[in-house]
């Protein structure tokens, strides 16, 4: 396990590296805490803003990356985000984190993250990490990561990470957004809600019905 001080030290770089990637407008006011039951206010670009008399450094907080994430599922790894959703404070500043676990050969599935860039640090463990290229070149930049290396992924591209290793590995990434959302590439083309067409993936991926509906099933069964 990185001790408390390798632990905190690693967040503060990867923090601080963030604003290298940062894209969304800056803030015109010191803060803007997010204020989730105002919903008749206009939002523009995030939250409502709570009234700023009643800010408190609790908006500003949040304790738990310290803690492993559960791994127990068909993918083998956990995300713990710390979003605007769990720091109101983070609304309208651009950045966000999360930590990411990873049971032995489990994997970060390929997905992509539609508002931010994300920069990875390796806490413990081995980490294959990559990203594809967009049409139509569509190169895989793929890198195997040791304790302490960082890595990159680029706004919009699809990546994914896997462990390597022969024990549970750890990371923290940094976002360049306050909620960077995520679009799994499997569960979004085999599980949408309705549904696509059997017969447009049957199409498109060129396999026959069978394939597509065994997929559409276990995309069914992971969602739940």
């Amino acid at each position: 396990m990185a001790t408390p001080f390798i632990f905190f030290i690693l967040l503060e770089i990867v923090s601080l590296s963030i604003g290298v990637f940062s894209y969304e407008p800056a803030p015109m006011q010191d803060f803007c805490v997010a204020d989730p039951t105002n919903l008749a206010a206009v939002r523009v670009n995030g939250m409502a803003c709570k009234n700023p008399t009643f800010v408190q450094a609790d908006d500003f907080f949040y304790s738990g990356l310290h803690i492993s994430g559960d791994t127990r599922n068909n993918y083998g790894y956990r995300v713990t985000p710390v979003t605007v959703y769990q720091i109101p404070g983070l609304n309208t500043l651009g950045l966000s984190m999360m930590r990411i676990d990873y049971a032995l050969w489990g994997a970060n599935p390929p997905h992509t993250h539609p508002r931010a860039t994300e920069i990875l640090t390796v806490l413990e463990g081995t980490l294959q990490v990559g990203f594809i290229t967009s049409d139509p070149q569509n190169r895989l930049i793929t890198k195997v990561l040791q304790r302490g290396d960082v890595f990159v992924f680029p706004v919009g591209l699809v990546h994914f990470q896997r462990n390597m290793g022969h024990s549970n590995a750890s990371a923290i990434a940094a976002l360049s957004s306050q909620n960077p959302g995520v679009i799994s590439i499997t569960n979004s083309i085999f599980g949408s809600n309705p549904p696509l067409s059997t017969e447009l993936l049957v199409h498109t991926f060129h396999v026959d019905n069978q394939t597509v509906n065994l997929l559409k099933r276990k995309s069914s069964s992971i969602q739940e």
